[in-house]
């Protein structure tokens, strides 16, 4: 069996597959440094856990109570939001690998830590498992340099300043679930945190986000593409920290309408609801544009996360005011980033066998 470690700021959640990628079991740790709750297959009840390690000292607890241990697994997997320039595939980890997802911090510095701590924590408990890490960035990697670069002097670029794109495993994912792939798609991860790729024969050739999560598309509480110059004075007026908040947390579909639950703003029927959906539509549209010119065309589009998957009406939406591109046929597929990391470490581990 194979387990992959998800390990965000606050939270660490866990999947445990079978060797034919069967999820048999979920467990997170929410609430770290807080109040911490364990949930194990859904059952919930309070922990104790101080930070990351604590909590995944409690969840291999808990696998143990079901029968699972260290011994009866292949591998551990873990996803890692930031693999930087250099880390562009998944890996198995070593000193070195690990050192480079270390040295990835600055570029992601409230997530790559925490996935860190699990790392080095399951390395104590079992240091004979081997493991690996699958990078939210990757996908993106086939950018050509006209897109990834900043129009900035070289000697910021020389200091990794450049956009990389997230969401890379769901798109990692999207790609292994439409047969046949058309040769230009336009895959749309819309969710609480909302992406646009451009997927030219299976590769990344453009996205919308950039250096962060922050732009690109209207998001649940993330403002999406700002003037850097709006940036600048929010920043001199209420400073660095409070910026970062309010355009990571107090903006976006929470700004405009009042919430991040899309379901609730197309539930209501009042002007401030409609007007959030209106502009997370247009804004969707807008940057679809870009990625379709990025692409030469458009073949296929494809909905993902959990807006993409069950906001129907605003898939139409998308699909209508896209309809200058041509109709083409359009796919909804589940995400499953946990599934994808799985069948990452199971390919890394047949390499290493060959």
């Amino acid at each position: 069996m194979i387990l992959v470690v998800n390990a965000g700021s606050s939270s660490i959640k866990v999947e445990l597959f079978a060797a034919d990628l069967t999820s048999c079991l979920r467990a997170d740790v929410s609430g770290i440094g807080g109040a911490p709750r364990l949930r194990v297959n859904g059952v919930a009840r309070e922990v104790e856990a101080s930070d990351h390690a604590a909590a995944l000292d409690r969840l291999l607890a808990a696998l143990a109570d079901e029968g699972v241990t260290p011994g009866t697994l292949i591998a551990a997997a873990h996803r890692v939001v930031h693999g930087g320039a250099a880390l562009t595939r998944p890996v198995l980890l070593d000193d070195d690998t690990i050192a480079r997802i270390e040295a990835c911090i600055p570029l992601a510095p409230l997530h790559n830590p925490s996935s860190l701590a699990a790392i080095r924590t399951l390395r104590q408990r079992a240091p004979e498992l081997p493991q690996a890490a699958s990078f939210d960035t990757a996908f993106h990697a086939t950018n050509p340099a006209v897109a990834t670069a900043y129009a900035l002097p070289g000697d910021i670029r020389a200091h990794d300043i450049r956009r990389y794109g997230f969401h890379g495993l769901s798109y990692a994912w999207l790609v292994t679930r439409i047969d046949p792939l058309p040769s230009r798609l336009l895959a749309c991860h819309l969710g609480n945190g909302a992406s646009l790729c451009a997927i030219r024969d299976g590769r990344s050739v453009a996205t919308t986000m950039g250096f962060s999560p922050v732009s690109g598309l209207t998001m649940g509480t993330r403002s999406g593409d700002v003037d850097p110059a709006v940036v600048l004075r929010l920043a001199a007026a209420r400073g660095i920290e409070a910026t970062e908040r309010l355009l990571n947390h107090d903006s976006g579909l929470t700004a405009l309408g009042g919430t991040n639950d899309m379901a609730a703003l197309l539930a209501r029927d009042d002007d401030t609801a409609r007007f959030a959906v209106e502009h997370f539509c247009y804004w969707a549209v807008r940057h679809a544009g870009s990625m379709i010119a990025a692409m030469g065309g458009l073949d296929a589009v494809a909905f993902t996360g959990g807006i993409g998957e069950n906001a129907a009406e605003v898939r139409e939406r998308i699909v209508e005011d896209l309809s200058w591109a041509g109709r083409v046929p359009v796919h909804v597929v589940e995400a499953d980033e946990e599934r994808q990391i799985a069948r990452d470490v199971l390919e890394l581990l047949r390499t290493e066998d060959a």
